[in-house]
């Protein structure tokens, strides 16, 4: 496998030392950007490359074979759109813009220009989707996601995770995409109805800190997805819990990774499961390293996340009503 040279975009985003040691190890980085090069120093040395305050200077190295697009929000668009002008291969976080438009036009490009580009929902294929998965197709999910407090991102160096206008959203836009594509993968459903409802009462900011959505898949198969910037700070990071109940039995898994599966028959299984899904980084950098020469073959897809993303906008859509969105 010939180590890609790589290019990062927003290399103080914080899931970027989630992926360092990983990419270290199977890329050559050879530049990064960043809006505060202060953010990004750590990792720049640890691959031993420059860090430019300018994304559009990274455009004029030469030979790149692959980049990572870890930007704000609002940034993800014109970089991607440059980087298919170049067909130049792409990892890119969700949301991939701040409205629906933004990613279908630069999905509708990547793919007329045949450029490779996939975004890292790294909970397909981890502890808890195998576990879930046990009971079977989902007729019914529950998925709850609770990290910590959005001050966290100031802290960070993202900041601007916390302006509506770069962001694009709070705790909806950031952790629900990953739990509705879960749904949509496991149920084989393209789309479902959803309705919706955003809170800003618990720490007052512009961005919403939890958000609940009721999804329902035409068939009739239904999730309750719950996430927020409600736990507070402490080495524990977040709360989660999940359910899934199918043609096969429930599954379900608890915060401390407690899991248990009861079979039609009546038995149950249990299991004890690594549920912090910050691991699931590593092994995804890598799949990326192994499949680049078979445009991301397995992994997501830019059409596939655009499913999950229709749904997400069209919860922010139907929760300033309260309303339902089909």
């Amino acid at each position: 496998m010939t180590r890609a040279r790589t290019i990062v975009f927003g290399a103080s985003h914080w899931h970027v030392p989630l992926c360092a040691a990983a990419i270290a190890a199977v890329h050559t980085v050879v530049g990064v950007s960043d809006e505060d090069p202060d953010q990004a120093r750590g990792v720049a040395e640890l691959w031993g490359c420059p860090v430019d305050t300018d994304w559009r200077q990274l455009l004029d190295t030469p030979d790149i074979d692959l980049a990572y697009v870890f930007s704000p929000h609002d940034d993800m668009p014109e970089i991607c759109r440059a980087l298919i002008e170049r067909r130049i291969p792409f990892v890119v976080e969700k949301p991939l813009g701040t409205s629906l438009g933004h990613l279908q036009e630069v999905r509708r490009a990547a793919e007329d220009a045949g450029v490779p580009a996939t975004v890292p929902l790294v909970q397909r294929g981890g502890p808890v989707d195998s576990w879930l998965a046990k009971a079977g197709r989902p007729v019914y999910q529950r998925l709850s996601f609770i990290a910590g407090p959005p001050g966290r991102y100031e802290r960070n160096g993202s900041a601007w995770m916390l302006d509506t206008a770069r962001a694009g959203g709070g705790c909806l836009i950031n952790l629900g995409p990953h739990f509705v594509d879960l749904f949509l993968q496991c149920t084989l459903a393209t789309g479902a109805e959803v309705s919706a409802k955003l809170s800003h009462v618990l720490h007052g900011r512009a961005v919403e800190d939890h958000a609940t959505l009721v999804m329902t898949a035409p068939d009739g198969r239904e999730a309750i997805i719950e996430v927020g910037y409600a736990f507070p700070d402490s080495a524990l990071k977040r709360y989660c819990s999940y359910s899934s109940v199918g043609e096969a039995g429930f599954a379900a898994i608890d915060s401390d990774g407690t899991a248990t599966f009861t079979a039609l028959d009546g038995l149950t299984e249990k299991a004890a499961l690594e549920v912090d899904s910050d691991p699931l980084y590593e092994p995804f950098v890598r799949q990326v390293a192994r499949t680049l020469d078979d445009g991301f073959r397995g992994l997501p897809t830019l059409g596939e996340v655009e499913e999950a993303m229709q749904i997400i906008w069209r919860a922010y859509e139907a929760a300033p009503q309260g309303g339902h969105h089909g």
